[in-house]
């Protein structure tokens, strides 16, 4: 994951946060962890796919209304790493937060949320950054404040997965090499994270190295801005390479292959099912991303809103309106 600048996270203002956000950490666990959460979304008959078996349709059956994943990017090399051996170094911290919605017969939306957004925990004398949150209380407490931001309903997001960078490394591994276009030539050197960055801009075919690269690569004077942007080329990057690489890629082998390096309350057949739709053709990617600054109104600039009421006023929902007669979560 990109390495952190040095700043203070940017408290998000909300006007209500919830209260028990902190007594209810191990609840959400259970919830996460609750696989009868989603008894009516994927069918649960039928036989194992076949490793041989190349068509999509065959592979898993798709969930039967949208699901929510919160992909949690740490900034360690491996999961439960005692140090994450980037800058500022200590424990693992969510450095990348994307929501991810599966919509059956639409597009993937992806939210990215801004790890550097504060939020008030009760009991604490300020505010701390989304990131540090999964130190204390770990995808449960990142879920459950990734929640509340975006105004999810109780239960949501339905499963979580956490990925390290190597983790990362090792999927672009297992496609061999994968074609991205950085925006600009990217450089950047930190021998205390014997980290030495050197990313030509324009298409080009990077290796496993090279993506994770990509990805912890900030511009110093728009730090959060550049990350946001480089998580989107990489995540349609790998898209695009998974789409291409089907035909040929056994994905139950993939599946089964990175268990080891992820961590996660999916199970195997539900991971599947929602490969099966984002390598749908014709499936579109649509970013949003949950502004940083909360907007100001009034002659002085001071008045704030809660950011739950920022995600209802972005330019587009990022959750696309369910289609007529579709099943609702």
């Amino acid at each position: 994951m990109p390495p952190r600048a040095p700043t203070s996270p940017r408290r998000a203002s909300p006007n209500r946060t919830r209260r028990h956000l902190l007594a209810i950490a191990s609840a959400a666990a259970a919830a996460l962890a609750a696989a009868s959460v989603l008894d009516l979304v994927w069918s649960r008959g039928g036989q194992p796919p076949n490793a041989r078996e190349r068509n999509l349709n065959d592979l898993a059956t798709p969930p039967n209304r949208p699901v929510t994943l919160l992909l949690i990017g740490l900034d360690s090399d491996r999961l439960g790493d005692a140090s994450n051996q980037a800058a500022p170094a200590g424990p693992a911290n969510a450095d990348a937060l994307l929501l991810l919605r599966f919509n059956p017969g639409g597009p993937l939306q992806l939210l990215q949320v801004p790890a550097q957004v504060a939020v008030q925990l009760p009991g604490e004398a300020a505010p701390q950054a989304l990131s540090s949150l999964y130190g204390s209380g770990g995808a449960a407490l990142v879920a459950d404040a990734v929640r509340e931001l975006a105004d999810l309903p109780s239960g949501q997001p339905d499963r979580y997965l956490v990925l390290s960078r190597g983790g990362l490394r090792a999927l672009v591994q297992r496609l061999g090499v994968v074609e991205a276009s950085p925006s600009r030539t990217m450089r950047h050197t930190d021998k205390s994270q014997n980290l030495s960055i050197d990313l030509q801009s324009g298409l080009q075919r990077l290796n496993p190295t090279q993506v994770e690269h990509l990805v912890r690569w900030q511009d110093p004077q728009r730090p959060v801005e550049s990350r946001l942007a480089n998580q989107q080329e990489v995540a349609r990057s790998l898209q695009r390479e998974l789409k291409l690489s089907q035909p040929q890629l056994d994905l139950v082998a993939l599946v089964s292959e990175l268990q080891g390096q992820v961590q996660t309350n999916l199970n195997r057949s539900e991971a599947l099912s929602l490969l099966v739709v984002a390598l749908q053709p014709g499936t579109q990617l649509r970013f949003t991303s949950l502004p940083l600054e909360p907007p100001r109104s009034g002659k002085e600039g001071a008045a704030t809103s809660p950011l739950r009421e920022r995600v209802r006023t972005l330019p587009e929902a990022f959750w696309a309106a369910a289609e007529p007669g579709a099943s609702q979560p």
